[in-house]
């Protein structure tokens, strides 16, 4: 549980930086704020590359138990 609140303050962290630090400094009718979609896509990168790994254990236990 520790491990998702942490995610999840580190999720808000780099969600809430660009909204302080805006990429695009003066350009108010852009279609897209690169740095927001950065986060977002490094931010799912991570939550998979995470949920991977715990399944992957989860499963290594299973097998690992069954051979006992």
């Amino acid at each position: 549980m520790k491990i998702m609140f942490r995610a999840l303050i580190v999720a808000i962290a780099v969600m809430g930086i660009p909204a302080l630090v805006r990429a695009q400094t003066g350009c108010v009718d852009s279609p897209e704020d690169p740095t927001v979609v950065l986060a977002v896509v490094a931010s799912v990168g991570a939550l998979v590359y995470e949920a991977r790994n715990r399944l992957r254990s989860r499963w290594n236990s299973r097998r690992t138990n069954h051979q006992i």
